[in-house]
Formats: C-alpha cells, sequence, structure tokens
C-alpha cells in the first residue's frame, strides 16, 4: 500500500466542513495527496458521506441517516454548522465525492461506517460503488463484519482495520478482516505495538495528529502516513 504521508481527516480537516466536496477542494488547493471520509447507508440504500448517525452536529437535518432517502439528504445544509461561510454546501453521496476525488487526484481512504445493524449490507454497497471509481483508494473500518463483506463484494481493493489501541490479538482480526494494514490512533499507540505491527511487515497508518513533531516522530518509528485535521501545517512537498 503506497500512502501519502499526509491524510486530510474527514476531507478537508478542520478547515472546512467535514466531509463535503468543499472540504475536498481545499484539501486540494492546500496540496494535499490524500483524503479521509466516511460512507454510511441512506434509508434507500444508497451510501452517502457523514461520519455520525445523525444529522444534527453537521447538517441541517434532523434524525437519524438511515432514516432518510439520499434524495433527501443531499438537499441538506451541510456547511453552515461550521461556519456561515459555507451555508448552502450540499451533503454530498458517495459516488460525487469518489467522482471529484479522481478529478482532483487524490487519493481516497474510504471509512465503511456502518449504521448499528448493517454492517454486512453497508460493506458490500461501499465496496460495490468504490469499485467504480476510477481512482486510486482503500477501504477501511472499525468493522471486521463489513470488511469482510467488502472482500467478498470487490477481492481486489485494498482494506485496513481500524482501532482504537493497537490489541493483543490484532493479527488474528487483521487476518479475519482480510486487510493489509491497520490503522490505529496515536494517542494510544504504545512503542511496544508499534515494533510488532512494523516487525510483522505490516502497514501503519496514525489518526489524528494535528503537530507536525508527532508526524514526524511517528514517520521516524515506521508509521505509514498521519491522518491530520491540520492539513494547512504541512507543505505540499511533504504530503
Amino acid at each position: 500500500m503506497d500512502y501519502p504521508r499526509i491524510i486530510a481527516h474527514r476531507c478537508g480537516g478542520a478547515l472546512a466542513p467535514e466531509n463535503t466536496l468543499a472540504g475536498l477542494r481545499l484539501a486540494a488547493r492546500l496540496g494535499c495527496r490524500g483524503v479521509e471520509f466516511d460512507a454510511m447507508l441512506a434509508a434507500d440504500g444508497v451510501p452517502v458521506v457523514i461520519h455520525d448517525e445523525t444529522l444534527e452536529r453537521t447538517t441541517s437535518g434532523r434524525g437519524r441517516v438511515v432514516g432518510m432517502d439520499s434524495t433527501r439528504f443531499v438537499q441538506l445544509d451541510a456547511g453552515g454548522r461550521h461556519h456561515p461561510a459555507f451555508a448552502g454546501e450540499p451533503a454530498p453521496t458517495l459516488d460525487e465525492v469518489l467522482r471529484l476525488c479522481a478529478t482532483l487526484g487524490l487519493w481516497a481512504n474510504v471509512e465503511i461506517k456502518p449504521s448499528v445493524g448493517q454492517e454486512v449490507v453497508t460493506g458490500r454497497v461501499v465496496a460495490r460503488h468504490a469499485a467504480r471509481s476510477p481512482g486510486k483508494l482503500l477501504l477501511s473500518s472499525f468493522s471486521v463484519e463489513a470488511l469482510q463483506a467488502a472482500a467478498v463484494e470487490v477481492a481486489q481493493l485494498p482494506r485496513a482495520l481500524l482501532v482504537e489501541a493497537v490489541p493483543a490479538d490484532w493479527q488474528q482480526r487483521l487476518n479475519a478482516s482480510d486487510a493489509i494494514a491497520l490503522h490505529a490512533s496515536a494517542r494510544a499507540l504504545s512503542d511496544e505495538a508499534l515494533q510488532a505491527v512494523r516487525a510483522a511487515g505490516i502497514p501503519l497508518a496514525c489518526y489524528t495528529v494535528n503537530r507536525r513533531d508527532e508526524a514526524g516522530r511517528l514517520f521516524a518509528l515506521g508509521v505509514s502516513a498521519v491522518f491530520t485535521d491540520r492539513p494547512d501545517l504541512w507543505a505540499a512537498a511533504e504530503m
């Protein structure tokens, strides 16, 4: 897996409304080569891009994502809660985000973010849509079931298992997920766990790193990439 070293978290990090096309455009203007975002199913089974299972925090909508059709979802304002300057920024579908990533030349980490009880179907549908993209991408998830379903649906797409702290049985969980890489919290990463993962030859990416010195320390220890809310802190040459 050839990771970009610096990956903008939730499209544009803290500089733009999360999980929006505006975030992707900002990331590209800053010189980012890679972005991360979350994919969940709307009520009609269409994958949309949003982090929470509920709409209130980041959009003008109310209720659960799984309770709203995608045709209504894309009419929501996903920018105004971030800043008035972004008011009217629409909530996007996964297909819209993947198309813009390909146009902008952005490597994409698509996090499969299933609503409770929808792990398998979300893994399958997100993998199917991701496979249509001409751009470079990786699927990731905290859900082993979602990753397994994605592997069955589209075996050739690379996958990463998301964890907070690296568990003692990380190798078994990685194998069960049919994943080739591990994504872990930088805050919860011990030196012992990092050394064990690297010794096994498994790519390791860390979230969410918002300081250059911390990123430098992790890169020196062999971490492949960091996810950041502050892509503006890095020069384009470092991305």
